[in-house]
């Protein structure tokens, strides 16, 4: 994957995002209601004014330093990305930087990030979440594993 492909994929991640979020506020959801998609997904209106699981949810006091920090993230993946020479990690960065704009236009936009994704099982909830999270998530976790193998394949050279 070049470069081009990688951050057309954070724009495409960008704007699915806030097209389902803005069709699930406008059309279906409602505060504090609950929809049932299976027996463990639910679809819920959820502001979340902090970080990740709401840390730093104190939205008068942190929602600019969180808006500005995102910036720079965003910043920094811009530069890591344009920089970095395997596909996989191109296409990793392409994921958390399109999530990460995700987010930023929500806190933007409403000062909180739109979450509407319910996960739950045996009376457990997984905090809820969007499309923007699930990219980040899962770019980060491509990350960790070039990280890892690329860390015992150099441990096997060396052998």
């Amino acid at each position: 994957m070049r470069r081009g492909p990688a951050f057309a994929l954070a724009a495409l991640l960008l704007a699915v995002d806030q097209a389902v979020k803005a069709w699930l506020h406008a059309a279906v959801l409602a505060p504090h209601k609950a929809i049932p998609v299976t027996g463990f997904c639910n679809l819920v209106l959820v502001w979340n004014r902090g970080v990740s699981f709401g840390l730093l949810g104190d939205a008068e006091r942190t929602a600019g330093l969180i808006a500005a920090v995102t910036a720079l993230v965003i910043a920094a993946l811009a530069v890591w990305l344009w920089r970095a020479p395997e596909p996989r990690v191109r296409l990793a960065l392409g994921l958390v930087l399109g999530g990460a704009l995700g987010n930023l236009v929500d806190r933007l936009r409403f000062g909180a990030v739109l979450d509407f994704l319910d996960l739950h099982a045996f009376g457990y909830h997984w905090p809820a979440f969007n499309v923007a999270d699930a990219a980040i998530t899962v770019g980060a976790a491509v990350l960790v594993a070039d990280a890892l193998l690329a860390g015992r394949g150099g441990q096997k050279e060396k052998e």
